[in-house]
């Protein structure tokens, strides 16, 4: 099972460089309620992002996987994909792809579930997530709030 979470703004927008765009204190609470103690992938950018919040705590998941294309990277505690493709294709495990941006795109045709925290509002940024073709997707659970609408979708 692969599970896809992120937020975006109407425009799409994930991040401005590797950070994101808003602090909205439930829509992290959120992210962490679903992501805590769990499998997850990122890319390599997103790993030192997320290390620059938590410079002397370990990241609050189960196992990580860091994707690169760059072969020799290493980094400590952490399981390296190299070839994401084929990772995913080969994939047995529940997983959380929580970005950045590449690997979303890379990802989404292995998605299972998309957990989506639609942002109201319109920020300023340059990382975007791809077109989701919703057609092939049902929405099985939404919450709206005053800043975020939550939603997950399911393979059809």
């Amino acid at each position: 099972m692969i599970n896809m979470i992120w937020a975006m703004d109407k425009n799409n927008l994930v991040g401005i460089d590797d950070k994101i765009p808003w602090h909205i204190k439930e829509d992290l609470l959120y992210y962490k309620s679903k992501t805590n103690g769990q499998t997850v992938l990122m890319g390599d950018a997103t790993y030192y992002s997320l290390k620059g919040y938590y410079k002397t705590k370990p990241l609050p998941y189960g196992k990580i996987y860091v994707a690169t294309i760059d072969k020799s990277l290493v980094i400590d505690g952490v399981e390296m994909i190299y070839d994401l493709n084929e990772f995913l294709k080969n994939n047995k495990e529940e997983l959380w792809v929580v970005g950045g941006a590449t690997i979303y795109k890379l990802s989404l045709p292995y998605a299972d579930k998309l957990y989506i925290s639609f942002v109201k509002g319109e920020y300023v940024g340059n990382r975007y997530f791809p077109t989701v073709d919703f057609s092939k997707y049902n929405l099985i659970w939404e919450n709206d709030t005053e800043k975020v609408r939550y939603t997950v979708f399911e393979r059809k």
